[in-house]
């Protein structure tokens, strides 16, 4: 199936996001909102992403006029009409999704694809309000969508291969690296995989055996530097399976295998201490450290990405 015509609803930061990485290689891509403010605050921020685009000389003068205007922005439903795909990114509440797929079922073609952005709801679950839970498929994009080039494609019980081909070549197209994860189970593999780590990171830190600056540098020069070009498990086969079998046999017993929320984790919660949101997380991100973070953050996501992928 060929995808022309774009929708993508929600237009927060994911949204907006997706609609200026969908605009550098589609003609026709609607960024849809039932507010008119949200849409307004995205198109600024589109606009100033691809005004630094142009002052970096990331995109030329001549792309980034042809990026802009390949977007229309619109509180009406009636764009799901004619539209070939939809990439849903509303807030992570199933009665706010349901009703919107009951919506947009009765006005799509039957032949349109639906995709949810959703970090963990189950696809399944979420297909039940769908017409056509055949051409639904999970699409869970990474923050910042822009600069992580990981596509995880999750299909549910009734997606079809076709379906899931589709999105595949798809992400291959906007420059991503796609994973397609067979099983719809809580978490898909991502998040799985990295509340794996966290919970054993937490446990250590929790514990006095390494400090929260310690264990983040564990990962920036060791683990996360390997991970930046090896997964898991060509680390095991370059190291020896034989060596990491020998490891297991005596470290599994003593990892962390907690089944409730992180001890450390709760207590930052219960605090209200959320990170750079708040502006107090496990480092102080006070007087103006928050965007300076952020901004330090995504000049190395840049540098790596052009790195290993450029």
């Amino acid at each position: 199936m060929e995808i022309n015509n774009i929708v993508i609803a929600g237009a927060g930061i994911m949204g907006s996001s997706m609609a200026q990485i969908y605009a550098k290689y589609f003609d026709n891509v609607t960024l849809y909102n039932h507010r008119e403010e949200s849409l307004k605050k995205a198109e600024d921020r589109i606009k100033e992403n691809v005004e630094t685009l142009v002052k970096s000389s990331e995109m030329d003068k001549e792309a980034a006029d042809k990026l802009l205007s390949s977007i229309t922005y619109t509180t009406s439903t009636d764009c799901f009409k004619s539209c070939d795909f939809v990439a849903e990114n509303l807030t992570e509440k199933v009665e706010i999704k349901d009703e919107f797929y009951k919506t947009i079922s009765e006005i799509i073609n039957d032949d349109a694809i639906i995709t949810t952005n959703t970090s963990g709801l189950s696809i399944n679950r979420l297909a039940q309000s769908v017409k056509k839970p055949e051409r639904f498929i999970g699409m869970h994009w990474f923050n910042p969508p822009h600069l992580v080039p990981l596509i995880e494609i999750i299909k549910g019980d009734n997606t079809t291969d076709e379906v899931a081909q589709t999105i595949y070549q798809l992400a291959l197209k906007i420059d991503k690296k796609p994973v397609i994860v067979n099983k719809d189970v809580l978490g898909f593999a991502a998040n799985r995989l990295q509340l794996a780590v966290l919970r054993e990171a937490l446990d250590l830190v929790n514990k006095g055996v390494v400090s929260s600056e310690g264990i983040d540098d564990v990962m920036k020069y060791g683990l996360g530097f390997r991970y930046a070009c090896l997964g898991p498990l060509e680390v095991v086969d370059l190291g020896g399976i034989d060596t990491f079998y020998h490891v297991s046999e005596y470290l599994c017993e003593d990892l962390c295998d907690s089944k409730e929320p992180p001890e450390l984790l709760k207590e930052y919660y219960d605090a209200g201490e959320y990170g750079v949101k708040s502006r107090k997380g496990f480092y102080d991100y006070s007087d103006g450290k928050d965007s300076k973070t952020i901004a330090e953050r995504d000049e190395k996501f840049l540098k790596l990405y052009h790195a290993l992928y450029s």
